[in-house]
């Protein structure tokens, strides 16, 4: 099989894309059911402290792999049939098959580009360890995505795994093969205190001078995670890219009145795009720039 990976990349890109589908479709739970574990849990020491009750949460069992996935419309359980991912949505129409409520696109929009990105992932690295941990940080960074734009928040139980698995990454270098992961142990240390604190100076800064918050806690471990997968000297060029894509995204949301300018707007998918880039070309971009100013 490794052979065939290595003599055939599309057979590999393929392989990826299609477990990535699968994948996707797991994102999909984890978006939607850590933000209510997480309420659920706060809610619980809430609790301890003062007598309140926790309404319109559910009750019982509720995590990651139980109970199993449900309309949220009629309670309808979905059977694994009904759970492939893209041709399931196909097939039912984009309908449950219990009330016929419509199911919405974004599923299997998730879905297609997760194995969409990791077939890009795929293609660039090819068959080997690099390209593995790649993939599994681009599922990462799509989860973390989605639940920051749905909730403002970045969980720590994803950014924190996050970091030490970038530092403990670091303990395998040199890898064979590896171009830009598996990074050596110094430049990840680095990377990560550098990524904490560039964001935790700002936000400070942008806090005295103005008396308001301009970002959350989590984008700074976000980016210390990134900067302890690909080393201190990608920071910049992702602080760069997120600001700038951030800065007119957010100028167009306030200019077609979609966005009002007081509503903060999550700074997490930016990093995460930003990281995902210089994960795959950060290098190259760099010494492009670099002859570019000469």
């Amino acid at each position: 099989m490794q052979a065939l990976f290595v003599q055939s990349p599309l057979v590999f890109i393929a392989v990826a894309f299609v477990i990535a589908l699968l994948v996707g479709s797991f994102l999909n739970v984890v978006i939607h059911r850590l933000p209510i574990m997480m309420e659920r849990e706060w809610r619980a020491q809430c609790e301890e402290m003062v007598a309140t009750p926790a309404p319109e949460l559910p009750e019982g069992r509720f995590d990651l792999m139980a109970p199993g996935s449900r309309c949220p419309s009629c309670g309808h359980e979905i059977t694994a049939l009904q759970n492939i991912p893209i041709l399931s949505y196909i097939l039912l129409g984009g309908k449950c098959a219990g009330c016929g409520t419509g199911i919405s696109a974004r599923y299997p929009i998730i879905e297609l580009f997760t194995a969409f990105l990791s077939a890009v992932v795929a293609w660039r690295f090819g068959f080997g360890w690099e390209a593995a941990v790649a993939i599994a940080m681009t599922w990462t960074l799509v989860a973390v995505s989605m639940i920051d734009i749905d909730h403002q928040i970045i969980p720590d139980s994803i950014s924190l795994p996050l970091i030490w698995a970038g530092l403990t990454l670091s303990l395998f270098h040199p890898m064979a093969d590896a171009e830009y992961l598996f990074i050596e142990p110094k430049a990840a240390i680095v990377g990560a205190l550098g990524g904490y604190l560039s964001l935790w100076s700002i936000y400070h800064l942008f806090r005295l001078i103005t008396g308001k918050e301009g970002m959350g806690y989590g984008d700074f471990k976000l980016l210390a995670a990134l900067g302890a997968w690909l080393g201190w000297k990608m920071l910049p060029i992702i602080i760069m890219m997120s600001a700038v894509v951030g800065a007119v995204i957010g100028i167009m949301l306030i200019a077609t009145k979609r966005h009002e300018r007081s509503t903060p707007i999550p700074f997490g998918p930016y990093l995460a795009a930003a990281g995902w880039i210089a994960m795959l070309w950060g290098p190259d971009i760099v010494n492009w720039y670099l002859d570019f100013m000469s």
